[in-house]
């Protein structure tokens, strides 16, 4: 067996050393969380049936320096009450882990990176990636451009004075002078206020002025141009690399990263426009989450409220706002300006099950065998006895409760939740060998025994905790007396309090500590000590979070908690699929080399863990613990393909040590594969520790059965899911309710599920995962260019043209044409083009093919509507791959109309890449149909 994992900044290993050698709905009220206000003076303090202590168990320590010594969080007075979100890119401003540094470490806000020093604040905009650690990590490292300051200013420490969701206000003093900014994610602007001294600008090297406009100038510094803000009727002077400028009676300045010189102007509209605060809302109604990012701001001159703001890749996928041209370099890819204080986005919500459904693959009898072998072990929890060992256990046993169920073994199923509940009691009650204990400091619930700096550096609480929300939503499904709020609910509740506040006016614990809306994922160190910045290891461990609260929410009746938990969840999957998985391969950097990363850091990734250097562990540690709110991970199915193909090549061979975990995550993509490594290797391996034969064996051999989660489609409620296997859909969901209810799947299926049961059925919307369209409309490909609605019956290969190393995202470089002439319709209004091609890159890496459709209406030579598709990255293993429009448009030029003897023409070509791949043409596996009737 591996070591035990050790989880975020607890341990610096080899291959991060370089990284840390310094290195919702609007409003929401502590809903259904119990009392809002701080904990009475008491050394215990009763919540329902269980309780926490106020007081630390002897022996034990909170937050400390490195050194042991113990620290408060760094904060000003207008701001010591109010509670910290520890976890986030800018902690390192309130914790002071490092004794010799009173201000902060890096912080990456992106684009913008930031660090501050007694004089200020460093700004800088690292655009060239470094690959460091042999080649396991790439940085975007923080460099210093410039310095934001005041005359003179030099103040002993940084103290954080205030912040939103996603920005952060440092302020500085040195009793002579003080100076506060305003800094946050996708910010192209610094904001300043400050007094006792004019405005100073302080430069890595002399600038090179491109602009000077009085109070407003232009300069550029190692590349990257600045635009310098004071107020009105003020001058800035320019002494080498010192810049200055007199604030008169006024008390701001900006400053700002312009994507280019030429942008000042737009820039310059906005520099007075203050941001003060940021806001997420959202709402998940009929399988779909919208979320709305918001800026409030202040008009220090002129009237002007609005602001840019730059748009992560996992944001700006998904938004329909119209997007300025202007982009930013970031260790996320491309940062995309929006012109506006807020913009929204849409995502297909991902769905959670309490287990897989029941189905015909699964032996009964085998599985009883593994169920029992569980169920009667020596020691259920395998000796754990701090928060995380035990919660992995915990969670090990939850996924078997629905599993014994469905099979009618009663008495595994109750000794199972028996099991559970004893223990969960146990940490649920104060006084004992293990408890929770609340830091009034800190205002923050630590379990002890502690483990992994949960207590001395507050990480991971989201992790520790998730095992245990979600454990205890697996006995409220079978338990509601248990699960209430006067009985052990109340702890349940306390525990969600501190690892994902819905709440912003709770006073005991900080809202969504953890979790960062606009970054779209969780940070794990609660002191963000690092040169990388903050990272986050298991991002898995993160969502199972998200996925207990649906569970919990669902089975109690709470669904505001549901609904956010499905918004965490569907917001952290893409993120996790961009910048774990780089699903669309357009994150990592081209030098990195890695198709995954096991640690995401504010600087860029690593594929790496915290303990080990073992590929089976890099490439697993973002999978596990396997539930059914994994089901997400799914929806890539080329990325886990590239993701387990690396891992055997780094690993040279197949899993052994983790192989139950990777033949899961391998069962999302390519269930008959997963199955036959099942039944090759299942007598002879050791279950991961939070796994067990009983819940594997039934994953794989259901998943086998079933199909693969099919991510195109969503239900109206969040405990739902759809499976495709060939031309079949499964439809799934679970009722928690206490009546029977129908769900509708954006397909158009139905499916109506008994009172507190799961149900599966192929619904009445259609079983093919991929529908053909009515006969006209449905254009096959043949070889020689031609589309034609005929049905052919004997199978064809295309050979697509190398792009020979080059780029050519979104211009065709040697396609392969597709035409069909004489073509009449009439446009189908709201329905958008499809394809579906079956491409293959047998076992070449690192090719991606594109799609282009265009409709010339009149048949004139003239194209009037062009459609381009983002690229499809096809994996290294020889088979056929689906490439369809769900890809994403990536631009589209003219407006469609009524074909009348138009032409419709399909090209396809290599965006990236240096080798041939193959499309198959000839029959209905490769059709092109046009919203035409």
């Amino acid at each position: 067996m591996p070591a035990p994992p050790v989880r975020t900044a607890s341990v610096r290993t080899a291959s991060v050393r370089t990284a840390s050698a310094l290195i919702l709905v609007s409003a929401l009220t502590a809903v259904g969380l119990g009392s809002a206000a701080a904990p009475a003076a008491a050394a215990t303090v009763p919540v329902g049936s269980g309780s926490y202590s106020d007081v630390r168990p002897a022996g034990t320590s909170g937050p400390t320096t490195n050194t042991g010594t113990p620290v408060t969080p760094k904060l000003t007075p207008a701001a010591k009450d109010k509670p910290l979100p520890t976890n986030d890119w800018w902690s390192s401003l309130a914790f002071q882990r490092y004794g010799d540094n009173p201000h902060s470490t890096p912080m990456y806000g992106h684009p913008l990176t930031y660090q501050a020093t007694a004089a200020g604040l460093e700004v800088g905009y690292p655009t060239t990636p470094a690959v460091v650690g042999d080649g396991r990590q790439y940085e975007y490292a923080h460099k210093r451009d410039l310095t934001l300051g005041l005359t003179g200013l030099n103040s002993p420490d940084t103290k954080a004075d205030d912040w939103s969701d996603w920005t952060v206000t440092p302020y500085w003093s040195d009793g002579a002078r003080t100076l506060r900014t305003t800094i946050g994610h996708g910010l192209p602007f610094v904001y300043a206020k400050g007094s006792g001294a004019g405005a100073q600008i302080t430069t890595a090297a002399v600038p090179t002025v491109f602009a000077d406009q009085g109070n407003v100038l232009g300069i550029t510094v190692a590349g990257h141009h600045y635009a310098l803000f004071a107020p009105a009727g003020s001058d800035w002077n320019i002494a080498g690399s010192t810049l200055t400028a007199g604030l008169g009676t006024k008390d701001y300045f900006s400053l700002a990263v312009l994507p280019s010189p030429g942008a000042l102007a737009t820039y310059r509209k906005y520099a007075y426009s203050f941001v003060t605060g940021s806001r997420a809302s959202w709402n998940t109604t009929g399988g779909t989450v919208k979320a709305t990012y918001t800026l409030t701001t202040e008009a220090k001159e002129g009237s002007e409220r609005g602001t840019l703001q730059a748009l992560y890749r996992h944001q700006w996928l998904h938004t329909s706002d119209p997007l300025t041209p202007y982009t930013y370099v970031s260790p996320r890819g491309t940062m995309k300006v929006r012109e506006g204080a807020s913009f929204t986005t849409s995502q297909r919500a991902s769905g959670v099950l309490p287990a897989l459904p029941q189905s015909s693959g699964v032996d009964k009898a085998r599985l009883r065998g593994y169920l029992n072998e569980a169920a009667n072990a020596a020691d259920p929890f395998s000796g754990a006895t701090d928060t995380y060992w035990t919660g992995k256990a915990l969670g090990r046993l939850a996924q078997l409760v629905p599993v014994a169920d469905q099979i009618a073994e009663t008495a595994v199923r109750d000794k199972l939740l028996g099991l559970m509940k004893g223990r969960l009691q146990d940490w649920f009650t104060a006084g004992g060998a293990n408890e929770f204990s609340y830091d009034r400091t800190w205002k923050t619930l630590t379990g002890y025994p502690a483990s992994y700096g949960s207590d001395t550096e507050l990480n991971d609480h989201h992790f520790h905790y998730s095992y245990y929300v979600y454990a205890a939503a697996i006995v409220a499904q079978y338990d509601q007396a248990w699960a209430a709020d006067s009985a052990w609910g109340g702890m349940v509740r306390t525990l969600v309090r501190d690892a994902a506040n819905p709440s912003r006016t709770d006073t005991a614990f900080p809202f969504l500590r953890g979790f960062d809306v606009y970054a779209g994922h969780s940070w794990a160190s609660g002191h963000q000590g690092f040169a990388a910045g903050n990272n986050q290891e298991s991002s898995s461990e993160s969502t199972n979070l998200s996925a207990g609260l649906v569970l919990w929410g669902a089975a109690t009746g709470d669904t505001a908690l549901r609904d956010l938990g499905t918004y965490l969840l569907t917001t952290e999957s893409e993120a996790i699929a961009q910048y774990w998985f780089d699903a669309d391969e357009q994150v990592f950097p081209s030098s990195f080399g890695h198709d995954t990363v096991g640690m995401v850091w504010g600087s860029g990734g690593a594929y790496a863990t915290w303990w080990t250097a073992n590929p089976e562990e890099i490439h697993g540690i973002n999978v596990l613990p396997v539930t059914g709110g994994s089901l997400h991970l799914g929806g890539e199915k080329a990325a886990i393909r590239r993701n387990l193909a690396e891992m055997e090549r780094e690993n040279g061979g197949p899993a052994v040590e983790w192989r139950d975990i990777l033949w899961e995550f391998q069962s999302l993509a390519d269930p008959a594969a997963a199955k036959a490594k099942w039944d090759a290797g299942h007598a002879a391996y050791t279950p991961e520790q939070g796994e067990s034969k009983a819940h594997t064996y039934h994953w794989i051999s259901t998943l086998d059965t079933l199909g693969a989660p099919d991510a195109t489609v969503s239900g109206d409620i969040p405990t739902s899911a759809v499976f495709s296997k060939g031309t079949v859909r499964t439809y799934a969901a679970h009722n928690h309710t206490s009546t029977a209810r129908s769900v509708t799947f954006s397909d158009g299926g139905k499916l109506t599920v008994p009172a507190r049961s799961t149900a599966t059925g192929t619904g009445t919307g259609g079983t093919d995962p991929d529908p053909e369209p009515p006969t006209g409309n449905t254009f096959q490909l043949r070889s020689g260019g031609v589309l034609t609605t005929t049905t052919g019956t004997t199978a064809t290969t295309d050979t697509i043209a190398s792009a020979g190393g080059a780029n050519h995202d979104g211009t065709p470089h040697q396609p392969l044409t597709y035409t069909a002439k004489g073509v009449n319709g009439t446009l189908k209004s709201g329905t958008p083009t499809a394809f579906r091609l079956q491409v293959d890159a047998s076992t070449t890496v690192g090719l991606g093919q594109q799609a282009r459709v265009s409709y010339d209406l009149t048949g004139d030579g003239t194209y009037d509507r062009t459609e381009t598709y983002q690229y499809f990255a096809t994996d290294p293993v020889a088979g056929w791959e689906e490439y369809t429009q769900a890809r994403g448009l990536k631009s589209a030029t003219g407006s469609p109309g009524d074909l009348k003897g138009g032409t419709v023409r399909l090209e396809v070509w290599s965006a990236i890449g240096n080798g041939t791949a193959k499309l198959r043409t000839g029959t209905g596996d490769s059709v092109l149909v046009i919203p035409y009737q």
